[in-house]
């Protein structure tokens, strides 16, 4: 069957079966680039995957770029077919993104965006979480239209959201040596800004009919190729001073998740434990099939290629990019978002709290 009719053919069945009678989940996608699956490609953003080698090994494609931030599929992307969706939830600013296609889900997530609204201007436009929320808002309106405010209750009711979100607020915010936020905010103030603001987004998505969520901590970011270049790293040691502040604020974040579950009646909030499961891999990165582990695949300056990101003829690891833990200065590679998204389908309370996601996708 060919790829346009295969889509026609799979629109058909959802719509036909209906909503209530497909055994789908649908899963509707907050976040930055290590979740965006295309929306910087309609805005005026210096935040762009749109172009070679973005996409390279994703097959969904042909190996075409689609504005994913990495060589291949994104931890969603791997989520998503690992639950069995047959189609991913799309891009929202995408022209098709409307009618039956918002049935699998929807994907809002922009490289470059934050909690904070002010995280990424630098970037030019990206879509803030505050305004990926308001997206929903439309969504949801759509949703009634053609499933009546009961149906579109209950379909809600069962959908996963997912939240990947804070990174770029210390990378950008706070990480920079010329970043105003440090001289403004001590760490625990900028934290309890970070949080707060989360917070009251997470009960806007609640009050909108959003019960079940999958809220990812920050990972390593002191491992990353442009934190260890930004350092002048000559060992690959992590930045410590970096991984601090995020172990601080992942410890609270749990904290929200855990209030959220105590307050909010007939809701499931689950916490992705990124900075663990990355640091296993870092630490045991021969373990899991990886030969270099603080080196990007696509990057240049210095040894560890983070300080000009992935661009077009910049060059980039050819048969050995499964071997690499990182992609480019700031993403994980296909091989890495794989193995982080199995730990969270299938992993333990340590990886994923209090429960998987396999287990929150089924409820």
């Amino acid at each position: 069957m060919r790829p346009v009719m295969r889509i026609i053919w799979s629109l058909g069945v959802i719509i036909t079966m209906g909503v209530a009678e497909s055994n789908e989940i649908p899963f509707f996608i907050f976040g930055d680039s290590l979740a965006d699956a295309g929306n910087n490609n309609y805005i005026a953003s210096l935040s762009k995957a749109d172009f070679p080698p973005y996409g390279i090994d994703f097959t969904l494609s042909g190996g075409r770029p689609t504005g994913r931030f990495t060589n291949g599929k994104t931890i969603p992307d791997i989520i998503g077919l690992s639950i069995g969706k047959t189609m991913l939830p799309q891009p929202y600013l995408a022209p098709t993104t409307k009618g039956a296609l918002i049935l699998p889900g929807v994907n809002y997530a922009s490289g470059a965006s934050g909690i904070l609204n002010v995280t990424g201007s630098l970037f030019a436009a990206r879509i803030v979480l505050q305004q990926q929320v308001e997206y929903f808002e439309t969504t949801r309106m759509e949703l009634v239209d053609m499933l009546t405010e009961a149906g579109a209750i209950k379909f809600l009711e069962k959908s996963v959201f997912t939240v990947t979100t804070g990174s770029n607020d210390y990378l950008i915010n706070y990480l920079l040596p010329v970043s105003p936020m440090r001289a403004r905010y001590t760490p625990d103030e900028f934290q309890e800004e970070l949080i707060s603001q989360l917070g009251v987004l997470l009960m806007r998505l609640f009050s909108l009919g959003a019960r079940k969520f999958a809220i990812a901590g920050i990972g390593p970011l002191g491992c990353t190729p442009f934190e260890l270049s930004l350092n002048k790293s000559t060992n690959g040691i992590c930045i410590s001073q970096s991984n601090n502040l995020v172990v601080n604020y992942n410890s609270r974040l749990k904290q929200l998740i855990t209030q959220l579950n105590s307050s909010l009646p007939d809701s499931h909030f689950v916490y992705l434990n990124t900075y663990d499961v990355v640091m296993d891999l870092l630490q045991n990165y021969q373990k899991y099939g990886f030969e270099n582990p603080n080196t990007a695949c696509c990057g240049a300056g210095g040894q560890f290629r983070g300080i000009v990101s992935c661009l077009p003829n910049i060059g980039f690891c050819n048969s050995d990019r499964s071997r690499y833990i990182f992609w480019d200065a700031y993403h994980p590679t296909e091989a890495t978002n794989t193995l982080v998204a199995k730990k969270f389908l299938d992993g333990t309370p340590k990886e994923s709290f209090p429960i998987n996601l396999r287990q929150l996708f089924s409820i």
